[in-house]
C-alpha cells in the first residue's frame, strides 16, 4: 500500500465471536467491501463514516452530534462526526485491514516483523500471538488521520495494543500523550491503546509513517 500502516498487537488469536464482531465493524464503516479471506478486507471508508470530514470554507458542510474523536477539539483542518448521513459526500479511502499470524495468513510476513522485539514484548507485557494490519492505499493527510481512527474502531472490538512507527522528533509529543504504554526502538515506536491513537490524532503534529 502506498499510504500510512499500523499495526495492532494482540495476545491471542480471534475467538470466532471477536472474528465475527470485526467482520461487522469492517462492514458497517465501508463502502465498498471485499473480503479476500477471514479477517483480510478490502474496503473503501469514507471518512465522514470514521468521524472526520475536512473544512474547505467556513460555511462548509455543519458537524454532526457525538464525536468518534471523542470530547477534546478536533485539529483546526478536520471537525469530528459521528452520525452518517448517506446523502453527504461519499469521500471514500482505500484500505487493506487483515489479520495474520499462525493459521489466518501471512505468516511469514508475521514472523518477519516479530522476530526479534525483546523490547517491545517488555512494554506490551505479552509475546504478540496475531496482528492486525491497518494499511491506507493513499497518503494524503486525511488518509493519515482515517489510519488512526480505523485502527482505534478495529480496537475498541478486537482489543490489542496499537504500534505506531515515528518521525524524526515525534516521541517527545507523544509520550505525553494518554494511553501511550511505552516508547522503543531507540525512539522511533510508539505503543499505545485506541486512547492515545485518537489524541495522537488530534494533536498538531501528528503525521504516520509511511
Amino acid at each position: 500500500m502506498s499510504g500510512p500502516t499500523l499495526v495492532i498487537e494482540l495476545a491471542e488469536p480471534f475467538s470466532p465471536s471477536v472474528l465475527r464482531e470485526f467482520r461487522a465493524l469492517i462492514v458497517g464503516l465501508s463502502s465498498r467491501f471485499e473480503e479476500k479471506r477471514p479477517g483480510f478486507f478490502d474496503i473503501n471508508v469514507p471518512a465522514e463514516r470514521l468521524g472526520v470530514e475536512r473544512r474547505r470554507e467556513e460555511d462548509w458542510r455543519k458537524p454532526f452530534p457525538l464525536p468518534l474523536l471523542g470530547d477534546a477539539p478536533a485539529d483546526p483542518e478536520f471537525t469530528a462526526l459521528v452520525g452518517f448521513n448517506p446523502q453527504r459526500e461519499d469521500w471514500r479511502r482505500p484500505f487493506l485491514v487483515y489479520l495474520m499470524g499462525p493459521g489466518v495468513g501471512d505468516e511469514s510476513t508475521f514472523e518477519a516483523e516479530h522476530a526479534d522485539e525483546p523490547e517491545v514484548e517488555a512494554v506490551l507485557g505479552f509475546r504478540p500471538t496475531h496482528a492486525v494490519n491497518v494499511s491506507a492505499g493513499c497518503n494524503r493527510q486525511i488518509d493519515h488521520v482515517a489510519t488512526g481512527l480505523l485502527a482505534a474502531a478495529a480496537m475498541d472490538v478486537i482489543g490489542g495494543v496499537a504500534k505506531a512507527e515515528l518521525l524524526d522528533g515525534q516521541a517527545p509529543v507523544v509520550v505525553g500523550l494518554p494511553g501511550v504504554l511505552g516508547i522503543v526502538d531507540d525512539d522511533w515506536m510508539a505503543l499505545g491503546s485506541a486512547e492515545f491513537l485518537r489524541a495522537w490524532v488530534r494533536h498538531p503534529a501528528f503525521r504516520l509513517v509511511k
